[in-house]
């Protein structure tokens, strides 16, 4: 795996640890964001993994609100992605 995303989920599981279960879907949005701004992009198969991870302590509410961050944020990227390609 590319050694951004190892120290960006290294980083992200240690904040995470102890970490009120109500506090998680705040703290997978802010990784995306970090993940974004550091030009790191996870594939469809490790963000699914990712999800699944945090989502073990979640509500089946909380499961479809990070559901939901998950399909907004893909089809962020893919806009982003076009207008990068639009671009150059």
């Amino acid at each position: 795996m590319n050694p951004k995303k190892l120290e960006l989920l290294s980083s992200f599981a240690g904040r995470i640890a102890h970490m009120p279960k109500g506090q998680l879907l705040k703290a997978f949005t802010d990784l995306n964001l970090e993940a974004q701004k550091a030009g790191v992009h996870f594939t469809d198969e490790e963000t699914r993994l990712i999800a699944e991870i945090l989502t073990e302590k979640l509500s089946p509410e909380e499961k479809r609100k990070l559901d939901t961050l998950r399909l907004l944020s893909k089809k962020l990227s893919r806009q982003s992605a076009g207008a990068r390609s639009q671009n150059t």
